[in-house]
């Protein structure tokens, strides 16, 4: 479980392994015999020659493995996503891409700071960990045996993706689209090919969970108090009490460690008391929306610190439930009767902070709209809202809070919008998007153009056999 706020969902991608090596060239060189150096990081002399085994192309300071394609199929195909149509040349293009991204924002001095990429990989083994029980299994499925070269590994890969990420940001922040373009975009489209908007709903929900006793909450404030005593009177290592019974899955295996700064993704409460702390302090027990946590301070690093903490989370009762439930049912069926305004009792009972001024009403993540279009959404949510109509309330819909822990759900259609051709008055703001998209292409195009003919670039093998989107093999026009 990972301090961050619930609306961040992470997909660990892991595409093993990319080294970096200076390059000083300015042209393809011929493929050779394969030579293996020892040390992929040292300097080459603009003379020298060098070629490493199972290099399948070099993009400025980044080389690219022939394993890195074949992980990146299987990436693919464990995430279920239809691999049918997609080439290994479409891969590799990609990965070509985004190498040269990267490359370009360390030259453009673009800024990713080191505790910015350990949050990210502190999320990452969080979420493997969650998904696989601990982290001996994760370290077994991708086959490494030590944990802090897997962090290594990590640690670039998001380096290299997050550098990628901000470049082309940057090339397309200050693309904008009028008013008269998002019109001229429209009308271009013959009327037989204008999309077709699918069905959209807007939601609202409201959620009950029930309340922790207060006796629950003491039992775990007077074990964490208990193992500060240990710690700071007794000698016993914080470390080790973290192994042993802490209850952050994602930080449980290595002594309760995270590498943090004021920006990382953590809840305000954690990161206030770590900051707080000397090096070597404890923290007395405070709260999160996680549970309960004692923190130390193990060292500051600049704007960096690094901290372990223990987690515990006080339990349910099932008289606790129990009372969640009849007040769940009870809400239904004074809506259904007419007795209670959806919105209303949203605001007053619902217990989701995020949603609950808002009468319930969700947003959807990907477009911050509060449209969500039906063959588009979680398939979980689709189940539970596809059949209703407007204004209809949902059955009572059991889930889990981020601890595992019970709660009950209500859920309706506010609005629903059938599918239809697009309309140019009804649905600007889409087009609109569609047309500010065609334009941030188009820039990022020209922008790859120029950048690869500036760029050493380098392609082995097959990989030269490829037809890409893009001029990899400087080919004269």
């Amino acid at each position: 479980m990972k301090l961050i706020s619930k609306k961040i969902l992470y997909t660990a991608v892991l595409l093993l392994l990319v080294s970096s090596m200076p390059i000083y060239a300015q042209e393809i060189i011929d493929d050779e015999v394969k030579e293996v150096t020892e040390e992929k990081n040292e300097s080459v002399e603009p003379s020298q020659r060098i070629k490493i085994d199972g290099v399948a192309a070099v993009i400025g300071e980044y080389v690219i493995l022939d394993s890195d394609v074949a992980i990146a199929y299987q990436q693919l195909v464990s995430e279920g996503v239809s691999v049918e149509d997609v080439s290994r040349c479409q891969l590799a293009g990609s990965l070509f891409e985004n190498k040269l991204y990267a490359h370009h924002a360390v030259q453009d001095s673009v800024l990713v700071t080191d505790a910015e990429v350990n949050s990210m990989v502190d999320q990452q083994l969080s979420y493997m960990t969650r998904e696989l029980g601990t982290i001996e299994k994760v370290l077994k499925l991708y086959k490494k045996d030590d944990l802090d070269d897997f962090k290594k590994e990590l640690f670039q890969i998001n380096k290299a993706n997050r550098l990628s990420e901000q470049m082309r940001s940057k090339i397309i922040e200050e693309v904008e689209i009028t008013p008269e373009e998002v019109r001229e975009f429209f009308d271009e489209i013959p009327e037989k090919e204008r999309p077709l908007f699918g069905t959209e709903i807007e939601l609202a929900q409201i959620v009950i969970e029930p309340k922790v006793p207060e006796e629950e909450e003491q039992k775990v404030i007077d074990r964490l108090k208990q193992f500060r005593i240990d710690i700071i009177e007794n000698g016993s290592s914080f470390a080790t009490k973290a192994v042993l019974y802490s209850q952050d899955p994602g930080s449980k295996s290595t002594g309760g460690k995270y590498t943090i700064n004021r920006q990382a993704q953590f809840a305000k409460e954690f990161k206030d008391v770590a900051f707080s702390l000397q090096e070597g302090e404890v923290s007395e027990p405070f709260k999160t929306d996680f549970g309960w946590h004692i923190v130390q301070l193990d060292k500051i690093k600049g704007e960096n610190i690094d901290v372990r903490h223990i987690l515990l989370v006080p339990e349910v009762t099932r008289e606790s439930i129990d009372k969640a439930k009849k007040l769940v049912d009870s809400i239904r069926t004074g809506i259904i009767s007419g007795n209670m305004d959806f919105k209303k009792a949203a605001r007053k009972f619902s217990d989701e902070k995020e949603t609950k001024e808002d009468g319930g009403q969700l947003l959807n993540p990907t477009t911050g709209d509060t449209r969500f279009e039906l063959t588009k959404i979680d398939p979980i949510l689709y189940d539970q809202v596809s059949k209703l109509k407007m204004n209809e309330v949902s059955l009572v819909i059991p889930d889990q809070d981020r601890q595992g822990r019970k709660k009950f759900k209500l859920i309706t259609v506010l609005n629903r919008y059938d599918e239809h051709i697009a309309n140019y008055s009804k649905d600007y703001l889409k087009i609109q998007e569609l047309a500010l998209r065609k334009k941030q292409i188009t820039a990022i195009r020209k922008w790859q153009e120029e950048k690869i003919n500036d760029t050493y670039v380098k392609l082995n093998g097959d990989y030269r056999d490829c037809e890409y989107s893009g001029n990899w093999l400087k080919k004269e026009k």
